[in-house]
C-alpha cells in the first residue's frame, strides 16, 4: 500500500500530487541536482511556489570555480550566497547569471552554490544553508534530465555522480518533505541513457507510491515565459558553453521537434526534440533512495571522484545489467 503521505497528496485531478505534498510548507528550498545549469530547470517550479506565497530560495551544485569568490560570499562552509553584486571570475557561472536575471525581473536574487564535493561535505553543507535560512519545510531536488530516476542496473547510467550525490546528501536530512523533480525526458540519450529503462523505473515508483504525477510547463503561462528569457538571458551570457539539457526544454516548449539545433556543441550529435522535454515527472526522494542499488556505497565519500570510483567498482560487481532496449513506438 503506497504510504499515506502520498496517499494524502492525491486531492484532485486538477491538483498535481507534486504540488499537493507542498501545499503546507511555508519555506521550499529548491536545487539543482546535477550541477551546471540543472537549477535553471527548477525555476518554472520555484516560481509557481513563490506566486503561492511561499518562501522560496535556490541552490545548486556548482561546476564554477568558487573559491576564487571574495571571502563575503561565504555563510557557512561550502555554501556560498552569490547575489547579482558579486564579483565573478570565472566565465561558466549559472549560479551568478541567474542570479542577475532574477534581479532583473524584481525576483528575489540570491542563489546558492555548493562546491563538488563527496556526500558527507555536501550533506553538511546542506544543513549549514538550512541552518542559515531560519530552516525549511520542504527540499525540492531537481535534475534536468533523467540521471537521478536510474537505479545503478540500467545498461547506461549517463553521468550519475552529481545527481546520486545531491540525492544521497538530502536523503540525510532532517526535513519533512522531501521531493524530486525530473524535466528533460531525452536529453540524456547522448551520453548512453535508455529512457525505456526510465520509464521502467517510473512505473516501479508508481507501484511504490513514490510517483507524485507528472505536468507541463505551458510556453503561455507567466512561469513558461519567465523559464524562456531566463534560458535565453543564460544563452547569451555564456556564449561558449549554454546548456543543452534547458535549451532542450526551451525548444520543446516552443513546439520545436527532432534534430533541431542552437548551439554548436550539439553539431555531430543527432537530436530528438520532442514534447516530453517540458513535463515534469515528479516523486518522493525517499522513493528513489530505497531503489538506488549503489546510494550507500557513496555514503562516506567526501570527494567527487570517490563517488566515480565507487559507482565504478559497484557495476564491475553487478552479476548483470539490464540488457538495452528501446521504446517500441
Amino acid at each position: 500500500m503506497p504510504p499515506a503521505a502520498t496517499v494524502a497528496a492525491v486531492t484532485a485531478l486538477h491538483v498535481p500530487p507534486f504540488f499537493a505534498r507542498l501545499r503546507s510548507a511555508r519555506r521550499v528550498l529548491v536545487a539543482g541536482a546535477g550541477g551546471g545549469f540543472d537549477i535553471y530547470a527548477g525555476l518554472p517550479l520555484a516560481l509557481s511556489l513563490m506566486d503561492q506565497g511561499k518562501d522560496v530560495h535556490l541552490a545548486n551544485l556548482s561546476f564554477s570555480h568558487l573559491h576564487g569568490l571574495d571571502p563575503g560570499v561565504w555563510v557557512a562552509e561550502d555554501v556560498a550566497a552569490l547575489t547579482p553584486r558579486t564579483v565573478g571570475h570565472d566565465p561558466y557561472a549559472p549560479e551568478l547569471t541567474l542570479a542577475r536575471w532574477l534581479d532583473g525581473q524584481g525576483l528575489p536574487s540570491t542563489v546558492h552554490a555548493f562546491p563538488l564535493t563527496g556526500v558527507r561535505p555536501l550533506r553538511a553543507a546542506y544543513r549549514a544553508l538550512i541552518e542559515h535560512l531560519g530552516g525549511v519545510d520542504a527540499v525540492v531536488l531537481v535534475d534536468g534530465g533523467t540521471d537521478i530516476l536510474l537505479r545503478g542496473d540500467e545498461s547506461g547510467l549517463g553521468t550519475p555522480e552529481e545527481d546520486m550525490a545531491s540525492l544521497a546528501a538530502v536523503s540525510g536530512l532532517e526535513v519533512p518533505v522531501r521531493l524530486v523533480a525530473s524535466i528533460g525526458f531525452g536529453v540524456d540519450a547522448h551520453h548512453g541513457v535508455r529512457h525505456a529503462h526510465v520509464l521502467e523505473n517510473m512505473a516501479a515508483l508508481e507501484a511504490d507510491g513514490a510517483a507524485l504525477g507528472c505536468f507541463s510547463v505551458p510556453r503561455t503561462s507567466r512561469e513558461g515565459e519567465l523559464f524562456l528569457d531566463a534560458v535565453a538571458h543564460a544563452q547569451a551570457a555564456t556564449p561558449a558553453r549554454p546548456s543543452i539539457v534547458n535549451g532542450s526544454i526551451a525548444a520543446a516548449m516552443r513546439g520545436e521537434f527532432g534534430d533541431v539545433h542552437f548551439t554548436e556543441r550539439t553539431r555531430d550529435s543527432e537530436l530528438f526534440i520532442n514534447p516530453l522535454m517540458s513535463v515534469y515527472f515528479a516523486f518522493e526522494l525517499d522513493g528513489l533512495v530505497r531503489r538506488s542499488l549503489y546510494l550507500d556505497q557513496i555514503e562516506d565519500t567526501y570527494l567527487m571522484r570517490q563517488i566515480s570510483s565507487r559507482i565504478e567498482e559497484f557495476r564491475e560487481r553487478l552479476p548483470r545489467q539490464r540488457p538495452p532496449r528501446s521504446i517500441p513506438h
